[in-house]
């Protein structure tokens, strides 16, 4: 590959690198997005895509009507001045809320002309600015070559209920790299498929970063095993997520993986929302997706994993800074737990495949 890779964890100073790229803007503006906050923060960025739509730049946004809602009149000025907004899958009542409308768009790119683009884990919007998020800005043309053109199939499709086009569900190979493009299916994961294979592999060290802890039987099976087998598998999870009750199914598994070596770190001050894993210290992936049934069976997510010197030790440095401010799992308080807490857990676990 080449190009030259930014990570972000400081949310503050990667919204300002986007502003401020969008700014640059000559041709085109791309935006794909879960949520775009109604608040301080999307009311700036709101405005750098008002100015620069005003100017005749291309811009377009694909947002998820659950995330950002249905209601257009937040965005109304940008489309007086011709900016494109579509939202992805409206919710229908009459298709069950939980099936088809179930089925989210959770990718999250934005890409200005052809020379820069950004990917990763955070939503635009003000209270991600208080969360430890992780983001890639790129001004590789192979990679961005790849962006647009998932976001062309994604825009374009933006509305389809049934079988996905090829377009939105295929996975791109350059050299050591892979840009999966994943969508719902309970059967078939390409990302899940991908982690469990990364993680059987490994021979020292597997680290994974997640807001949202809730792997299925064969990735708990594969972290398990790797641990036996005398590799580090290393877990970093918010102590308190923002979705408490996955916060509680979650509970149910620590203590076995603890048992079977797997160790946890909790991310104390806030909520953990990078989203990462990292293979014997060579391998990375950077992906919209959480460790989670919902991920996994239900959205539409994109991973991007390759082997990328600089890349890494960025991400080294940034699971170093997170670790700081990790406590360790407390196993005797897990085992001693009281039994009503037990009793919620599995009251709550046949939901885990929703969350």
């Amino acid at each position: 590959m080449n190009g030259n890779y930014t990570i972000f964890d400081d949310n503050l100073k990667l919204f300002e690198s986007m502003m401020a790229d969008m700014e640059k803007a000559k041709r085109s503006i791309y935006i794909e997005t879960f949520r775009f906050g109604k608040d301080a923060m999307g009311e700036r960025f709101r405005m750098v895509l008002y100015n620069k739509a005003k100017e005749g730049i291309a811009v377009k946004l694909l947002l998820d009507a659950w995330g950002t809602g249905e209601d257009l009149s937040f965005f109304q000025p940008l489309l007086d001045v011709g900016a494109e907004i579509r939202i992805f899958r409206k919710v229908r009542l009459t298709r069950g809320i939980l099936a088809k409308n179930h089925c989210r768009n959770h990718r999250k790119l934005l890409l200005i002309d052809s020379e820069i683009g950004y990917m990763g884990s955070a939503n635009i919007t003000a209270y991600s600015l208080s969360w430890r998020e992780l983001n890639m800005r790129t001004n590789d043309h192979t990679l961005l070559k790849v962006f647009r053109r998932s976001f062309r199939d994604s825009f374009r499709n933006y509305n389809k209920y049934d079988l996905p086009v090829v377009a939105s569900y295929k996975s791109y190979h350059f050299g050591e790299w892979i840009f999966i493009q994943d969508y719902p299916d309970t059967y078939r994961q390409r990302i899940k498929s991908k982690y469990e294979k990364l993680i059987s592999s490994a021979k020292k060290e597997v680290v994974i970063e997640t807001p949202y802890f809730l792997p299925g039987h064969a990735l708990r099976k594969e972290m398990t095993e790797a641990a036996k087998r005398g590799v580090s598998v290393n877990v970093f999870i918010p102590k308190s997520s923002d979705v408490r009750i996955v916060d509680v199914i979650r509970r149910h598994y620590l203590g076995k993986l603890h048992e079977a070596g797997v160790k946890f770190h909790f991310y104390v001050p806030g909520n953990l929302h990078a989203k990462s894993v990292l293979i014997d210290g060579e391998l990375f992936s950077l992906s919209s997706a959480n460790f989670d049934y919902r991920s996994f069976r239900y959205q539409y997510e994109i991973a991007l994993i390759g082997k990328e010197p600089s890349v890494v030790q960025q991400l080294k440095e940034h699971h170093e800074k997170t670790a700081q401010f990790c406590t360790g799992f407390d196993y005797k308080a897990w085992k001693e737990r009281p039994g009503i807490e037990k009793i919620i857990e599995y009251i709550l676990l046949p939901f885990r495949y929703l969350m």
